[in-house]
């Protein structure tokens, strides 16, 4: 039986001055999941994922990864580190807090450059993801001046060009036009019928229709009230209002 990818155990996460970000989170995530996260603003989705990507660890409770405890000296001490890294991508709200590249094609290299990979083989994962993501075009264009679809793309793809099992993706419709919203859920459910992982957070409830099989809801007291089908969820409008999400 192998260890499913995240491993949640009654984790409490307190933001500075004790205040209340999540409460009593226990959960699993299995290999080939598309989980949705839904909860209105401040309920902890951010919070969450931020702790499932090792960026802070809870104030009590314990996530393993991989069946690894995730703990700020794991997180840093390879080989567990630099694997961990590399499995686990995560894709930022805001896709300005990811960019740093001169260019789209320095910014989908850095990743692989990071994992000491032959000049040749990083040529070849950039080329395949500027294909696979139709951004061929952009390879030379400063990240920052591109639009906010264009963004979603190539952070998404400094990503993918890592070979990652699991993506953590935090509400990545926002702020898209319904084109590029509708390429996105296909383009994720290729990524699903690939093998890969997704933790989608989210409070935009056909976008959720639209991709995820599970959904797990959090509250505005911080806390799970729903871990099943999407499905079920989203047909249970008491539920989603008790939670502020219509």
């Amino acid at each position: 039986m192998t260890n499913p990818i995240f491993d949640v155990r009654g984790v409490d996460y307190d933001h500075p001055g004790g205040v209340p970000a999540l409460r009593g989170i226990s959960f699993c995530v299995d290999e080939g999941e598309c989980i949705a996260v839904l909860g209105a603003n401040a309920s902890g989705k951010s919070t969450l994922f931020h702790l499932l990507d090792g960026l802070r660890f809870p104030t009590s409770g314990v996530i393993h990864a991989f069946g690894i405890h995730l703990t700020e000296d794991t997180v840093e001490t390879p080989p567990f580190s630099r694997e961990f890294r590399r499995q686990v991508g995560f894709l930022f709200q805001n896709s300005d807090a990811q960019l740093f590249s001169a260019t789209v094609e320095e910014e989908l290299a850095f990743g692989p450059l990071q994992l000491n990979l032959r000049a040749d083989e990083i040529d070849q994962r950039v080329e395949d993801i500027l294909q696979l993501l139709d951004i061929a075009h952009l390879k030379s264009r400063p990240p920052h001046l591109l639009s906010g679809g264009e963004k979603k793309r190539v952070a998404l793809g400094s990503l993918l060009t890592v070979g990652p099992r699991v993506l953590l993706l935090d509400e990545p419709s926002a702020g898209l036009d319904p084109r590029t919203q509708t390429w996105l859920v296909g383009f994720l459910d290729t990524l699903h019928h690939a093998g890969i992982t997704l933790l989608l957070a989210s409070h935009d409830l056909e976008f959720v229709r639209r991709t995820a099989d599970r959904a797990i809801i959090l509250s505005e007291e911080h806390r799970i009230v729903h871990d099943g089908p999407a499905a079920a969820a989203l047909a249970d409008t008491d539920l989603l209002a008790s939670a502020n999400l219509i």
